[in-house]
């Protein structure tokens, strides 16, 4: 059961949203700014309420894969088909591994396993994203905080380790943004519809 539900959170995880959305309104994402299929992306390709409705299904993706393994298995599988769906999205096998950068997802999981500390940190990253047009300011500050956040619960030391490794992994995918920004290269947020 456990690696059947793990199997199904990555396929789940695979699911190409911001393709959806892009296609749907005419745009190849991969082609456009970045080429990053994910909800910033998005937002800059056809503004912010496209690039909600993408965070908001990726997220959903995250939260669905984490709220299965909680519902059917506890705690341990809820991390590990968490971390499934992250992967599937990070690196889709019907996309030749080429993802999202994974935020998204993972704060559908964080939603499930912390949820007071999700509320905290999603609003954290719209408004550095909102007021510095960078969403991966926004979005290496808010993942930063989660682990850090930890320390307002009575978490267990595996978990620790298991929410930070997850970080580590969104904030490498973060890297080529890291070094545009050095460049002054890194497409900025548009505020239109």
């Amino acid at each position: 059961m456990p690696i059947a539900l793990v199997i199904v959170a990555y396929l789940l995880g695979t699911l190409p949203s911001a393709i959806w959305i892009a296609s749907a309104n005419g745009i190849d994402i991969s082609t456009f700014g970045s080429g990053n299929p994910g909800a910033s992306n998005v937002t800059r390709a056809l503004g912010w309420r496209k690039g909600v409705w993408v965070y908001v299904l990726d997220a959903a993706k995250g939260a669905a894969a984490t709220g299965l393994g909680l519902w059917l298995d506890g705690r341990p599988i809820a991390y590990a088909c968490g971390a499934a769906a992250i992967v599937g999205h990070m690196f889709p096998v019907f996309r030749g591994f080429r993802g999202g950068k994974g935020v998204a997802t993972g704060s559908g999981v964080l939603v499930v396993l912390f949820p007071l500390l999700a509320f905290m940190v999603v609003p954290t990253w719209w408004i550095v994203s909102k007021v510095t047009r960078k969403a991966a300011i926004g979005s290496i500050i808010a993942v930063a905080l989660v682990p850090a956040g930890l320390a307002l619960f009575e978490t267990p030391g595996w978990e620790y380790v298991a929410v930070g490794a997850l970080c580590m992994l969104i904030l490498m995918k973060h890297w080529p943004n890291v070094t545009r920004m050095l460049r002054r290269e890194e497409p900025a947020l548009h505020g239109n519809g």
